[in-house]
Parts: structure tokens; C-alpha cells; sequence
């Protein structure tokens, strides 16, 4: 072993004796009420370590914490959004549902409201799928007593004629398409003049001399001639009108929605079939289509057959 110079043993041991007495001093010396004093020195040694450790174990906690409650919180907003999403997706369907009862309902009352007029109900379960031709297909065919050339409308005006018939199903060619067409005239005037489809959305009134008078926002109503419809059957509201050469242009907005439609009615005959008035249709859509509740005559409609 390395000998110690004897100089540094005596300062080592005097420093030793130093440090043994100032111990027991401290031990035994009281600091106040704060005990005695070596319990002070050593509490005041350790007190930093303790805050570092305190600090660095709560700031390790802190982000284990965090981290398992991100991970719950993931999850959970997975939970959520997936529920979410599920019950979007009930809301649609029901709304679809109370939608459906509703037209439903329009045409039972509507059936009702004409109980001697042998019509049929019929679900649209399909439809052409270009642009050149305007067809749908329906569920009702030759066994429920649908035939060729019988007139479709829904309780707001006229679709179109049957124009295929098969023993489950038949086609209906509306009056939009280019093909189609029915007789009709000026409601206010009762000027009678064909309808045509154009191939979009509108129909095409022809044959009205330039000095007829012809607003727009007159309705045009089936005339019967065609013998398709019935007469007074609402065919649509003129939306546009221009002199022509000869004949005015007057472009009808139809009134069924033809390019939604879902449900519709066949005439089984040309019997003259009643609709309510603009007021009347109004009052019922705004009672929420309640069934029990009948339609009257159109101001100016006429019972006669064709």
C-alpha cells in the first residue's frame, strides 16, 4: 500500500475530530421549534434531490398517463364516429320511410277522392338509362289489367302512356321524351293545342296562333282528344312564350315531377278524373298529406266524358 505522509494523517484526523464535534453539536443543539439542528442541516441537504426527483417521477407519470389516455380517447372517438356514421345512416333511411308514407298517403287519398274512376297503383321499379329515350318501367302489368296506350298520371298532373305491356310489368313513355305527346289545351281560354316532349325536362305547346293571348303562368290541362287522358288533367305551367312566324313557342314546365318519380297512377279508363285547385292542393300538402282528407273539383273542370 501507498504510505500516507504523516502531515497529511494529522490534518485527515484533525479534520475528522472537527467534523465528529460539530455533529454532536448539532445533535445536540435545538433550532428553534423546528428540532434539532442536524434534523434541519439534513432536510435542507436532501430537499433539492426530493423536489428534482419529485419533479422528474411526475413529468415521467405525467406522460404515461397521456399516453394511455390518448390511446382511450382514440378509441373512443372511434367509437363515436363509427355510432355517428350508423345513425346518419338511420335518420336517412326513416326519412326516406316518412317520405315514402307521405306520397303514399297523397295517393290514397288522392284513390279515394275518386272511387269510381277504376285506376291502379303502381311503384316505378326502373327507368331508361340514356337520354334519347324518357321511359319507366312499373310493376303492374297484363294480369293486373294494364294495356297499351292507357294514360299515367300521379295527384299532381299527367306522366305519360303506356306503351309495353308484359304480364308483370309495363313501360311508360313520359311526356317529356321527344317521341311523346298529348292533346291539351289553355286552361283559361280553353284555346285547344298539342303538347310534345323536347327531349329535357320541358314540353313544347304548338300551334297557337301569334294573336291568341298566352301569359306566362297559365296552366295547360289535358283536352282529351289524344284518347288517352281524360280531359282537365293538369299537363303544366307555361314558363316561356315568343312569337313565332306563324305560331307562338311556348315552353311548359310539367306539373308531376317527372324525374322523380316513384309512385304513379294508371287509368284503367277515360273516365274524367277531378283535381283539387292550386288552394286546395296547398291547403293538403301543407296538412302533411293526411289521407282522410278529400279533393273537389278544379274550378272550370268539367264532368262530361270526352
Amino acid at each position: 500500500m501507498v504510505a500516507i505522509p504523516s502531515r497529511h494523517k494529522s490534518a485527515a484526523l484533525l479534520a475528522g475530530v472537527l467534523l465528529v464535534q460539530v455533529l454532536m453539536l448539532a445533535v445536540q443543539v435545538k433550532r428553534d421549534s423546528r428540532g434539532r439542528l442536524i434534523r434541519v442541516w439534513t432536510i435542507t441537504a436532501v430537499t433539492p434531490f426530493e423536489k428534482s426527483g419529485a419533479w422528474g417521477f411526475g413529468k415521467v407519470r405525467g406522460v404515461w398517463d397521456h399516453y394511455f389516455a390518448l390511446l382511450g380517447t382514440t378509441k373512443q372517438n372511434e367509437e363515436l364516429r363509427a355510432e355517428n356514421d350508423a345513425l346518419k345512416l338511420r335518420i336517412s333511411q326513416l326519412e326516406g320511410k316518412a317520405a315514402e308514407a307521405d306520397r303514399l298517403a297523397a295517393l290514397l287519398t288522392f284513390k279515394h277522392a275518386h272511387e269510381k274512376v277504376p285506376m291502379l297503383m303502381a311503384r316505378v321499379i326502373g327507368a331508361s338509362a340514356g337520354t334519347a329515350s324518357r321511359t319507366v318501367e312499373i310493376d303492374r302489368g297484363e294480369r293486373d289489367g294494364v294495356r297499351r296506350n292507357m294514360g299515367v298520371i300521379t295527384p299532381d298532373g299527367a306522366v305519360g302512356k303506356i306503351i309495353e305491356v308484359y304480364r308483370d310489368n309495363a313501360q311508360i313513355l313520359l311526356l317529356t321524351d321527344k317521341d311523346s305527346g298529348a292533346g291539351a289545351m289553355l286552361l283559361a281560354t280553353r284555346s285547344q293545342s298539342p303538347v310534345k316532349g323536347n327531349g329535357d325536362p320541358t314540353l313544347t305547346m304548338s300551334y297557337v296562333a301569334n294573336d291568341d293571348v298566352v301569359n306566362v303562368g297559365d296552366k295547360v290541362v289535358t283536352s282529351g282528344m289524344d284518347k288517352i287522358f281524360p280531359r282537365d288533367v293538369p299537363v303544366g305551367t307555361v314558363i316561356d312564350v315568343k312569337p313565332g312566324t306563324t305560331f307562338k313557342q311556348i315552353r311548359v314546365k310539367p306539373a308531376a315531377s317527372l324525374e322523380r318519380l316513384e309512385e304513379v297512377i294508371v287509368l284503367l279508363t277515360q273516365e274524367p278524373v277531378e283535381f283539387p285547385s292550386e288552394a286546395e292542393a296547398q291547403g293538403t300538402s301543407e296538412a302533411g298529406g293526411n289521407a282522410a282528407q278529400t279533393t273537389t273539383p278544379r274550378s272550370g273542370a268539367t264532368a262530361e266524358k270526352p
